[in-house]
């Protein structure tokens, strides 16, 4: 597991920024990561079936706080006031893999 040397949060861009260990460098929209949670509220845990309508999320949705999950996982409460997902670096790079990718 890749872990990121250094986390920015550019709240004005509302833009993630995680500089990983390899150097790769990944910029992820606020709204793309919120998108992709993969809580249970989010997340049917039974059927893996996406439960969140991707549309339902605010454009300019914004962080309240965020705070790291020991040494494995980002916890981001955010202005839709949804705050039960926990964003792991895998997760996290696997969003910024498939954002690059589009």
């Amino acid at each position: 597991m890749q872990s990121p040397k250094n986390i920015k949060v550019h709240k004005e861009q509302r833009l993630l920024e995680l500089i990983w260990s390899d150097s790769d460098i990944s910029r992820l929209l606020f709204r793309t990561v919120r998108q992709n949670c993969r809580c249970a509220v989010c997340v049917d845990e039974f059927s893996g079936k996406q439960l969140l309508d991707p549309e339902t999320v605010p454009v300019d949705l914004g962080v309240l706080e965020i705070s790291l999950c020991g040494n494995y996982a980002l916890r981001v409460r955010w202005s839709d006031t949804h705050d039960s997902g926990l964003f792991t670096w895998n997760h996290l790079r696997s969003i910024a893999d498939a954002a690059a990718a589009s």
